[in-house]
């Protein structure tokens, strides 16, 4: 690229923000709502927080690195759009998975449990009204593989040790049985749907087991012989081929390979097309402005998890084929990524060769470290990460179990985003009311209140009003963030400091609280788990200002952005009054830094 070559900034703006747009607005299709699908296909809350954390590491450690791959091969554009095209076509193999022996209960279930009894389209009931808020998927070892597929078994989360001993029924059937199956068509028939109460006089530890079969011919494939192995249909054949584990942890790892080779696919995107547009900007001296493109993604993400979620509310509960209606997210993540591939060809992208990534990151590093309220501040993101996890993962689990469908889900997250995205318009009045260090400490004190809020949920749209609060709990606490950025960063590690905050401290916290968060669900239940984040993140916003006062205060001069303005302009002679502004400015940055190492000292 030639220096005397015309440079639209407008347009290069408008494409970045259409980009932001439409990526974001793809990715919240079906983000939000994946850790739903897993509890409706049978996995645990802890296999679930393990497959979350296993990607927010991918990204944390697959991003920057396919990142500096992508500058040092000049393959931007390459990258950029195989992200495009695999990361919605590897979800898709999700569909492919059939559910575990025991299914979760989707939203509809809920819905209908609640009003009473649910049936069968043949009028046979399939399971009572039982609080839903304790419910997940246990695996019985004695259902036989022939009917797995077409069983569904409800527990409740704590059972006592007489429910866990009650007799269970199950659907092995013996050679004698059979034949009087063949001589009595009308009493094998009959026998095709059982349903077991184990435990009739006690309700609260009812063990709840029904097992249907479609149709009576099924019940002649029973095995006939010890040893011999049943045939099943295509599906449960491929779980069957890893026959050292259960079905449910089979179900386990082929989505956490699915999810890996997504996330690597997907994580290379953000990185890479944000290098290319600001560095591109940056050589028209308007990288100031790329940031302005960012609210563009927060719209996005609103318009894609609401959307979504109004359209997934209006559907049935299984359409064309007996299809669950959660796989419309799949689709629209998948449609919505294809329309931001014609924007991507277009994208400004410029490779500043004299830049090494790297090393930037590396020199980031170090100056977060040098500085003791930079690192309070890492902190900070470090456990709002672990909190936001918590919301993430979880939050719709606990919104499902208090009877709200897709449509409450989608409406509340794009509320919380909106409110984010409006901060802007009230940061002149927060920052001259608080300083950034005080409000890091709000925003985050907002988070802990929205967590113990969360624990409180009683209807479905329950969860709305504490969206509200995402404005300081989301965008005030980045605004600090930025602040503090600028405050540590020398000329030309501004946004290597920032990423250091909003992309590795925050993809470190969420891996972590991913994995901590699943185990703490399956152990003490979703409502301690919003009450325990809420407690550990309030107890660190109260120390957070007492480590702030004692921290010493260091601001480094922007150099850069003050010659900004005339650098285009600049010759290579210098005036003396240049000079003699330019070695003020730097006495003084000393004086300040030696004031801070006194007070220090």
């Amino acid at each position: 690229m030639k220096r005397n070559k015309q440079i639209d900034v407008t347009r290069a703006l408008a494409l970045a923000g259409t980009f932001n747009f439409l990526c974001c607005c793809a990715r919240a299709c079906l983000l939000p709502f994946l850790t739903l699908y897993f509890r409706q296909l049978g996995l645990t809350p802890a296999m679930t927080g393990l497959i979350m954390g296993t990607k927010h590491l991918i990204t944390l450690v697959w991003s920057p690195v396919a990142s500096l791959l992508s500058k040092r091969y000049n393959k931007r554009r390459v990258v950029i759009t195989l992200a495009l095209v695999c990361s919605p076509a590897v979800p898709l193999l999700l569909q492919l998975i059939p559910p575990t022996d025991v299914q979760q209960m989707g939203t509809c279930n809920m819905s209908a449990m609640r009003s009473g009894p649910t049936q069968s389209p043949d009028g046979n009931p399939l399971m009572s009204s039982v609080r839903p808020a304790t419910l997940w998927t246990r695996t019985l070892p004695e259902v036989n593989t022939a009917v797995a597929s077409q069983s569904a078994v409800t527990f409740p989360a704590e059972t006592s040790p007489e429910t866990e001993s009650a007799p269970v029924v199950t659907t092995k059937t013996s050679l004698s049985q059979r034949e009087q199956g063949e001589s009595h068509p009308q009493l094998s028939q009959d026998n095709t749907s059982v349903v077991v109460n184990s435990s009739l006089a006690e309700p609260k530890n009812m063990l709840q087991t029904t097992v249907s079969v479609a149709a009576p011919v099924r019940s002649k494939r029973s095995k006939s012989a010890p040893g011999e192995e049943e045939v099943e249909d295509g599906r449960f054949d491929f779980l069957g081929s890893l026959k050292v584990m259960d079905p449910q942890h089979q179900l386990f790892f082929l989505i956490l390979i699915i999810v890996s080779v997504w996330e690597c696919t997907s994580a290379p995107l953000e990185w890479t097309a944000d290098d290319g547009l600001h560095e591109y900007l940056d050589y028209a001296d308007a990288s100031d402005r790329y940031s302005s493109t960012r609210v563009w993604g927060l719209l996005g993400a609103a318009c894609g998890v609401g959307g979504a979620g109004l359209l997934v509310g209006q559907l049935s509960c299984l359409i064309a084929d007996q299809t669950p209606r959660s796989v419309v997210h799949f689709y629209c993540y998948a449609g919505v990524a294809v329309l931001a591939l014609p924007v991507a060809a277009y994208l400004p992208l410029y490779l500043n060769k004299k830049r090494d990534r790297a090393n930037g990151l590396l020199k980031a590093a170090q100056l977060v470290r040098g500085s003791p309220r930079a690192l309070l501040c890492a902190v900070t993101t470090l456990l709002v990460g672990v909190a936001s996890s918590a919301v993430d993962n979880f939050l719709l689990w606990e919104m499902q179990d208090h009877g709200s469908s897709e449509l409450h889900m989608g409406l509340s997250l794009a509320l919380a985003l909106l409110s984010q995205a409006a901060f802007p318009l009230l940061a002149g009045r927060v920052s001259k009311l608080l300083s950034p260090g005080r409000v890091l400490t709000v925003g985050a004190a907002c988070l802990a209140s929205q967590c113990f809020y969360y624990s409180f949920l009683w209807g479905p749209w329950a969860a709305v009003p504490a969206q509200v609060f995402s404005c300081f709990s989301g965008g005030a606490l980045w605004w600090a963030v930025k602040v503090q950025c600028e405050d540590v960063a020398t000329p030309g590690a501004e946004r290597s400091v920032r990423r250091i905050y909003s992309s590795l401290s925050l993809h470190l916290g969420s891996g972590l609280g991913s994995f901590a968060g699943g185990f703490a669900v399956q152990r003490f239940g979703l409502t301690w788990l919003f009450r325990g984040v809420a407690l550990g993140l309030m107890l660190w916003c109260v120390c957070l200002p007492l480590l702030q006062w004692k921290a010493p205060h260091q601001r480094r001069i922007n150099y850069s952005r003050l010659l900004a303005a005339d650098a285009s302009e600049a010759s290579d002679s210098e005036s003396e009054q240049d000079r003699d502004w330019l070695d003020k400015a730097m006495e003084e940055d000393r004086g300040n830094n030696n004031h801070g190492r006194r007070v220090n000292h």
